[in-house]
Formats: structure tokens, sequence, C-alpha cells
């Protein structure tokens, strides 16, 4: 068998299928393993290159085989895709992933470190607590409502319902609608208290990386979007400016342009859904103040010039591109945001 120089290594759960080539292209390796054979097969091959796309599991294999000596990379699956021949399986997708690879201006994904994905698991398992407690209070607030019994908007007083639930101050509350309702309460009081700890987890996080500490610093970024930030993107630098980073978020316009006749539309909502909407909340809370005067920064100016003519949510929304691309300046330069000078600012602009 000719040297294997390239792998395009297709993962799932228990069966993983493998596409080999040598330096010249021929197909030399064509194999299906089970999941327990994996590291056995490939710390006794030669070192080489091989490709896997960026889905689950694929950072834990990806640190497992360079610890075994060989080169990894991980290719976003829309990437994938073009490469793929007629239709989908296995050994399919393991060949495309093997020419994909191999392209000079193929994009890659960094190899995320287990305290990263950890960081990244607190995250996500806060915005999915976030959602339930959502769905609680509307149907704490839409059962309340049917007896009559309405509060002001916002969760903070959600306390108030659940005050209606017990049986000492509120006789005559129906006692089956006080038994039907008592265990949401009891999920929303204990979803709230899981939040507070992973905030808490959060915190922590943010204090112990320096570059979350930096990106604090930027209006309209705090511990919670600067944690996000610092564990998702691994290397800045790997984007060629803050514009093209801008566009990784989705922060951009779609464009649909021809003919020498440029297009633009909405933005594109490409990229990592979280993060994006993490940067559109915080802008929105930045542009409040940014609205009032208080803040006498080139940001905040430029801001208020913008609000003249636009409307507010869609300055908002401008603001997130631009708070992106300092992110990206002050993490690819290593550097500190200065608002009131011609620094991350400015070389993001």
């Amino acid at each position: 068998m000719s040297e294997i120089a390239t792998i395009g290594l297709d993962i799932a759960k228990n069966v993983f299928q493998l596409h080999g080539v040598d330096r010249t292209g021929k197909i030399v390796l064509r194999r299906t393993l089970r999941r327990s054979q994996v590291p056995g097969f490939f710390s006794t091959l030669p070192s080489c290159l091989i490709g896997l796309e960026a889905c689950a599991t694929a950072h834990h294999w990806a640190r497992t085989l360079i610890a075994f000596g060989h080169e990894v990379r991980l290719i976003p699956p829309a990437y994938v895709k073009p490469y793929l021949r007629r239709q989908k399986n296995d050994a399919a997708d393991a060949a495309a992933i093997c020419e994909a690879v191999t392209r000079p201006s193929m994009r890659f994904v960094p190899v995320k470190t287990p305290q990263q994905q950890s960081t990244l698991m607190l995250h996500g398992a806060r915005d999915l607590l976030i959602g339930q407690r959502t769905a609680l209070i509307n149907a704490l607030r839409g059962h309340f409502a049917e007896l009559g019994i309405v509060v002001a908007q916002g969760a903070r007083n959600t306390r108030q319902l659940i005050a209606f639930l017990h049986e000492e101050a509120n006789p005559d509350f129906p006692a089956a609608a006080r038994t039907a309702l008592q265990p949401l309460a009891a999920m929303l009081l204990g979803i709230e208290a899981q939040i507070a700890k992973l905030d808490k987890a959060i915190l922590a996080a943010h204090r112990s990386d320096p570059v979350s500490l930096r990106l604090a610093t930027i209006p309209g970024i705090g511990p919670i979007v600067a944690s996000c930030l610092s564990a998702s993107i691994s290397d800045a630098s790997l984007f060629q400016g803050s514009r093209e980073f801008a566009a990784y978020l989705g922060l951009v316009p779609r464009q649909n342009s021809t003919g020498g006749k440029p297009r633009l539309g909405s933005i594109s909502k490409m990229g990592n859904r979280h993060l994006r909407k993490l940067l559109v909340v915080g802008a929105h809370a930045a542009l409040y103040s940014m609205k009032s005067g208080k803040t006498r920064t080139v940001l905040a100016d430029w801001a208020r010039s913008l609000l003249v003519k636009k409307p507010f949510k869609v300055v908002a929304v401008a603001l997130a591109n631009k708070i992106a691309r300092i992110a990206w300046a002050v993490m690819a330069k290593s550097t500190a945001y200065e608002p009131g000078s011609t620094g991350a600012a400015a070389s993001a602009a």
C-alpha cells in the first residue's frame, strides 16, 4: 500500500468511514471503523493530514488525533457539500472531506480546548434554561389571566402571581387551579436558582480569561458576551479583517449583486446565531445609553448621528456590527479598547 498522505474521516456515533489518498491523489484506503477501533488505528498510522467536518464530537476527535501526531483540520459542513458527488452516504462524505481538506482556499475551524468547550456549555445551558423560564412565565400569566389576575410585564413581577398560590393569603383561590399551578411555580423558582448558579460560573470564567476581560471594556459587551466571544473565537487572526469577522457573524447585508450592480438587502444572519443575538442585545443596551447623550465617545457620537436619519433598531444592528469589528481588533491585535482615541475603534472602522 502506498503511503497515506490525506484522510477524510466521516465521524458518527458508532460507525466511522475513512477515505485515504496518497500524495498523487490515488485512493489507497477505504475502510469502516467502529468507535472503539478509531484510537488504535490512528495511533499506529504514520503522521498524515486528516480532515473532519466541524460537527458534534469533532473537537474531541481532533484533539485525540493531534495527540497521535497527525495534522487535523476541521471544515464547516457547508463547505464540504460542494465536493459531494451525486448521492449522499458515509463513503461519499468521507471522499468529499478528503477532497475539501486539500483545497488551498478552504477555511477551517480552529480546534477548541476542553476549557473553551466547557465555557460554551455554560452558555448553552443558560440559554436553554432561559427559554424554559420564559415558557413557564407565559404559561402562568395565561392561566392567571383566565381568572382575571394580571400583573405588570417583566420576569420579576411573576413573583406576585406565585404569591397568589399561598392558601393562607388567598383562601378564595380555586383549589384545583392552585393544584395545577403550584408545580409550574416550583419549576420556575428552581430554574431561576439554576440560572443564577450558571451566571456565577460564567462570571468566574470571564474573570479568569484575559481576553474576555479586555473585551468587556467595549460598550455593549459585558461578562456574558465577552466570555462567549473569547470561547467561540479561538484565533481571531484567521479572519482577514474586522469586516470578514462581522460577515462571519451574519451582521452584514446579504448580497444579490450581478452585472456590476450592487444589490444589498437585510443582514445575512449567517454564522454563530447565539453570538449574533448576544451582540445585538448588547448593542440595544449600549444605544439607550448613547442616545441620552451621557456617553461622549467617538462611537457614541457616530451612533447618535445615525439615529438622526435611521430607526432605533436599525442603528442597533449597525452598532452591533461596529462592536463586532472592534472586538475583532481587540482579540486579533491583543490590545485594549480605547474609546477616546484612534486605537481599536478606528482600526475596526
